[in-house]
């Protein structure tokens, strides 16, 4: 197997979004301490756990707190039930989740998600996701917490669901970050018009990939994160091998060459709107 290639430069990194929880990486032996090593080494001082189920979200929230300042990266964690999973969203689940967001703070929990639709896989059938994905906004507006989008095959009813809390005034002045953006030009701006944060992954660096960077060179600025999602989507130079945290990198280079900037102005500016949209320091 080829050995991957870290980032080795000045700059500071924040990974917005990674599951480095996920059992892929028991697959190459590699446990929490390597990657904070690794993320360290790599310039990622700050890195948020999205969660996907009641499960993950457990388990997001303990490694946040167990592991925080581990190599002196800073961690953080989301709670949520993705689409995939809507079909186990129970009213204890929603109880289990207030839990979480009435002490929020304590537990250094930033952000409720990954919530949405995806129609791609269709692994909980769409009316369940729909109405999962819009109790949880409903979570969302009452805990003023930001949301991690995940829409995938599904941006009209996904904006459908968006445009109706924004006409009743129930999505925050920053409802969250639309994660790993794989929507048209036109959707984004929509998007980026009710508040929202984007989020750039490995596909902005996929060659055959048009879309994508389009949607970058449009976006403003004041609304761009970068993420791995590791374990999955990992960027060029690294493609086919499991992602981590310390490529998120890579989305910055490519990213400052779509934008004209150095990657060292790519990666300031991108940790301080991560900050900004987590309510960090």
């Amino acid at each position: 197997m080829r050995e991957p290639v870290y980032y080795s430069g000045s700059a500071q990194f924040f990974d917005t979004h990674a599951h480095i929880y996920d059992r892929r990486f028991e697959t190459c032996n590699t446990n929490t301490e390597d990657i904070l090593q690794r993320c360290r080494a790599s310039g990622v001082t700050s890195v948020l756990i999205p969660a996907d189920s009641e499960e993950t979200s457990r388990i997001a929230v303990e490694m946040a707190n167990k592991y925080d300042g581990c190599e002196g990266v800073t961690l953080y964690a989301s709670v949520g039930v993705h689409p995939h999973e809507a079909k186990t969203y129970t009213d204890d689940t929603e109880k289990y989740l207030r839990s979480c967001l009435e002490s929020r703070k304590e537990q250094k929990i930033r952000a409720l998600g990954e919530i949405g639709l995806d129609y791609y896989y269709d692994l909980s059938e769409r009316s369940v996701q729909r109405d999962v994905f819009a109790r949880q906004l409903e979570l969302a507006y009452e805990y003023d917490i930001p949301i991690i989008l995940h829409e995938r095959d599904a941006t009209g009813d996904c904006l459908d669901i968006l445009r109706r809390f924004y006409r009743e005034g129930r999505l925050r002045g920053v409802p969250g970050v639309c994660h790993c953006c794989s929507c048209s030009l036109e959707a984004s701006q929509e998007l980026i018009k009710m508040g929202f944060y984007i989020g750039f992954d490995g596909p902005l660096t996929f060659k055959n990939n048009k879309k994508t960077p389009e949607v970058a060179l449009n976006t403003p600025w004041d609304r761009i994160v970068i993420e791995t999602d590791s374990p999955y989507l990992t960027p060029e130079p690294n493609r086919g091998l499991i992602n981590e945290p310390c490529h998120v990198a890579f989305v910055c280079a490519r990213l400052a060459e779509i934008k004209g900037v150095t990657i060292d102005e790519a990666a300031q500016i991108t940790y301080d709107n991560g900050k900004k949209l987590y309510g960090v320091n």
